[in-house]
């Protein structure tokens, strides 16, 4: 009898990490899942610049990516670069520079503008700021709150594309992309970084689009159609 209880013991143990073994197992395929369902939904609104023609909207996102020294990022430049490339489809007639502005000594947006209005002969009056663009998530949200974009075409790098576009999409904007990628060559560490984090940030604003929480700041409302200067905060 001794010997069957252990038995016994021993089946149950099995039974119970197998079990457990499985439950790890569907649990670890989730963020996967999520990404192939996020890259597949946001695949088919991506754009070329020349598709851009076709569309009118109403207005091209740039996405914040840092700034160093007061200058933006390579990453940043290629994008900034990239909307004014595709602002002259004649698709639209503004650009929402959405970044971080969230101290006096870190900007993000200004320097976006300035760097669009100086490299890329971009005109101040047809850039509007989002000084609370935190995250791609509030970015959208307040692309639709703040500045009441119905449809817009977003410009970052591929690698975050598909999240930008589905962030879009999820908070009801007719949103499109243009992948930013070109202008400058990136290390295998930089771009393998990139990836990784992108695909937990994936993960995150799945679960984030399905609550839909309201971002850090919202604010009155400036209509996209509004000159430039409804959103500067300094001499540009």
């Amino acid at each position: 009898m001794e010997f069957k209880r252990t038995v016994n013991k021993q089946n149950k143990f099995k039974k119970l990490v197998s079990f457990l073994f499985l439950c790890a197992f569907i649990f670890a395929q989730i963020p996967i899942l999520i990404n192939a369902y996020i890259y597949e939904y946001s695949s088919k609104y991506i754009l070329t610049v020349e598709e851009t023609k076709e569309k009118q909207v109403d207005c091209v996102l740039v996405l914040g990516a840092g700034v160093r020294g007061g200058q933006p990022t390579h990453i940043l430049q290629e994008r900034i670069l990239r909307s004014v490339e595709v602002f002259n489809t004649g698709c639209t007639d503004r650009i929402l520079m959405s970044g971080d502005h969230g101290r006096v000594d870190y900007d993000e947006v200004n320097a976006m503008k300035q760097f669009a209005i100086d490299n890329a002969g971009a005109v101040a009056t047809n850039i509007l700021m989002d000084h609370a663009g935190f995250s791609t998530y509030e970015s959208m949200y307040r692309a639709k709150e703040i500045f009441a974009v119905e449809s817009l075409i977003i410009i970052t790098q591929e690698f975050h594309m598909y999240r930008a576009i589905y962030d879009a999409r999820q908070l009801g904007l007719e949103a499109y992309g243009v992948n930013a990628d070109g202008y400058f060559t990136f290390s295998f560490v930089k771009e393998a970084y990139n990836d990784s984090r992108e695909f937990l940030a994936r993960v995150k604003d799945f679960f984030w689009c399905m609550i839909k929480p309201e971002p850090t700041y919202l604010g009155d409302v400036i209509p996209i159609t509004s000159p430039g200067e409804a959103t500067d905060d300094k001499i540009v």
